[in-house]
């Protein structure tokens, strides 16, 4: 069973607790805020509350200042791209662009709620890069206003080897993936193994089989078996097509 230091659970009491308000009166000093940060502490992680379509951040807790360098008074939209890697800023801008778009769908049928989550790694105040899963919880509100509201929370996750090449990737209506990270979870989106993964960014470079082979000093039937693999396991009629959908997935 999940114990409490890592149930969700809280951040929805949260939302049940500071909804009817629109998370403008948020008391820091009671117990379920006291509980939330104390998780936060432990699970080394932070969370904020944002008005997705007013693109503001409400509300933020207090250990953002050891994940991204940035204390929580002063944590905007702009305060993620600033700390985040250089490598990975193609894909948070890919993965903002995503999350606008789901947010509008739901604005504009008013109702529902979805999850986005990846990873991505941020610069902490000592200038290390930590590699956090950040998971959107995003859900439609008619009341005090029509928007659409979102509780992020990020999570470092340095402490996960397994996934040395793609990345975790999520979006969905499954509110199970809204949970603390476990490996399972890590591991979603992450289907090709690191030969497989090599093999698609130097196709991405327009590299054909014999030109990949010579690269890696393989065989081209080695190659064009790998190719194969791959396009089984992705169910992509082509690399081309594979590689149009992993770009639009933010993953390359």
């Amino acid at each position: 069973m999940e114990t409490l230091s890592r149930s969700y659970s809280l951040f929805f009491d949260f939302i049940d607790k500071y909804l009817p308000g629109g998370f403008q009166n948020i008391d820091p000093d009671s117990l379920l805020m006291f509980k939330i940060e104390r998780m936060m502490e432990a699970n080394n992680q932070f969370f904020l509350v944002g008005n997705l379509i007013h693109m503001k951040v409400i509300f933020t807790s207090r250990k953002s200042i050891d994940l991204i360098g940035v204390d929580s008074k002063n944590v905007d939209p702009a305060s993620f791209l600033s700390q985040v890697h250089p490598d990975d800023l193609a894909r948070l801008v890919l993965a903002r662009t995503k999350l606008m778009t789901l947010g509008g769908e739901l604005f504009v049928e008013k109702k529902g709620n979805a999850v986005i989550s990846t990873n991505l790694r941020f610069q902490n105040p000592s200038g290390r890069y930590l590699n956090q899963l950040i998971q959107c919880y995003l859900f439609y509100q008619a009341e005090p206003c029509s928007t659409v509201f979102m509780l992020q929370v990020n999570t470092d996750i340095s402490w996960f080897n397994k996934a040395k090449h793609g990345y975790h990737y999520y979006v969905g209506d499954d509110i199970s993936y809204f949970r603390y990270p476990d490996e399972k979870l890590l591991l979603k989106g992450n289907i090709f193994s690191g030969r497989e993964f090599e093999i698609i960014n130097l196709a991405l470079e327009g590299l054909n089989s014999e030109q990949i082979a010579n690269r890696l000093f393989l065989s081209v039937h080695t190659i064009e078996t790998h190719r194969r693999n791959i396009l089984k396991k992705s169910n992509k009629s082509s690399i081309m097509e594979l590689i149009l959908d992993l770009k639009k997935r933010g993953i390359i």
